[in-house]
């Protein structure tokens, strides 16, 4: 019993250690870090736009609020301080006929509320600038266009995050597995994909990355080995008319590096399937790319997807994503190299070839026998 239960918990770290090490998350997020960079972190803020798009919604929600919340409080620390040079709080005990720079500004807070109805213009009427002070009014200026300038700057970050080709991508959906089969009297290596939107991808492109550890022959070890993967529809891989759940296939032939695996095999393979679809959306024009893994354990052998398209009476398709990645076991050769050796042999037998080396000798017939 003990080792049994030691068993099944050492397969288990197994099948965990082996899930996690996936380059490309189902979701499409890579798992990569960074180390020992030797650029600076100054580098980022040069291209500070992107920088603020790849934030998350928190960190930009809190830049966001600092942004104003910032330049408010300065704003008002430099309004207060215009007031305090000019005289015109009322500790310093102005004349009846003093003429203040800022109007009814008598102290920090008043400076601040001040500050904020100027860069956003809300303009209360309450507070206002005189014509006393030059500095006031370059201030009054200074502030004006530097509170546009963060107004746009942020606003239309935010606008970008919304907007982002990104989020359309959550729309896409691939298979929970892939599955190899025969098709076509081909093995097959099978996936669906699917549009939730009724919108369509403009060009869309379907390819693969097959991610593996490969020695080179000067032994060389390349951990993230790229080997290109071809997907094709059986109406093309260019501008798919994606309105419908898709089953892309790759052709196990000889030059796929899936023609010397097997079904007995295929869980001790090391590699990671990537998948990628590019595409423009229809209603934003933005360039978008969907992208999802699979690892040995994901890729099922001796399968194909359960239909998932229908015909209703009143003339209408519907798609039955209840089926989607449901998958129907059926019969199919334990590798692609068995299959094309079938595929020869009877190619063989339908053919005949003549031996060079067989000489047909004429023999009389003749009768030795006498009576």
């Amino acid at each position: 019993m003990f080792s049994y239960l030691r068993t099944r918990f050492t397969s288990h770290l197994r099948e965990r250690s082996r899930r996690r090490a996936r380059l490309v998350s189902k979701d499409g997020r890579c798992n990569i870090e960074f180390g020992n960079v030797e650029q600076s972190r100054f580098v980022f803020l040069i291209d500070i736009w992107t920088t603020i798009l790849d934030l998350r919604w928190r960190y930009k929600m809190t830049i966001f609020i600092s942004a104003f919340l910032g330049s408010w409080f300065l704003f008002g620390l430099l309004w207060y301080v215009v007031a305090y040079i000019h005289k015109d709080l009322p500790e310093f005990n102005p004349s009846i006929n003093h003429t203040p720079c800022v109007e009814n500004i008598n102290g920090l807070t008043s400076a601040f509320l001040f500050s904020l109805e100027t860069q956003v213009t809300i303009g209360y009427g309450f507070r206002c600038v005189t014509e006393q002070c030059a500095t006031a009014i370059f201030l009054l200026i200074f502030q004006s266009i530097l509170g546009v300038i963060i107004n746009s700057f942020m606003c239309g970050a935010i606008l970008a995050k919304i907007s982002r080709s990104k989020n359309r991508a959550k729309t896409i959906t691939f298979s929970k597995n892939a599955v190899i089969s025969k098709r076509g009297g081909k093995l097959c290596l099978l996936i669906r994909v699917a549009n939730l939107r009724k919108s369509l991808l403009i060009g869309s492109h379907i390819y693969g990355k097959l991610l593996k550890t490969t020695i080179t022959p000067e032994g060389e070890t390349i951990i993230l080995d790229q080997v290109n993967i071809e997907f094709i529809v059986d109406a093309g891989n260019e501008n798919l008319f994606f309105i419908s759940p898709l089953t892309i296939y790759h052709i196990i032939d000889k030059s796929s590096p899936f023609f010397h695996m097997a079904a007995e095999t295929l869980l001790q393979q090391d590699f990671e399937l990537v998948v990628f679809l590019d595409g423009t959306v229809e209603a934003t024009s933005a360039t978008c790319q969907v992208r999802t893994s699979y690892i040995p354990e994901e890729v099922l052998w001796g399968y194909r997807f359960a239909p998932i398209v229908s015909k209703t009476k009143e003339g209408k398709y519907r798609v039955d994503f209840q089926n989607f990645s449901k998958t129907v076991a059926v019969e199919t050769p334990h590798c692609a190299f068995c299959l094309y050796n079938e595929k020869e042999a009877k190619a063989k037998e339908k053919k005949g070839y003549d031996n060079p080396g067989f000489v047909l000798s004429e023999v009389n017939e003749t009768s030795d026998t006498k009576m």
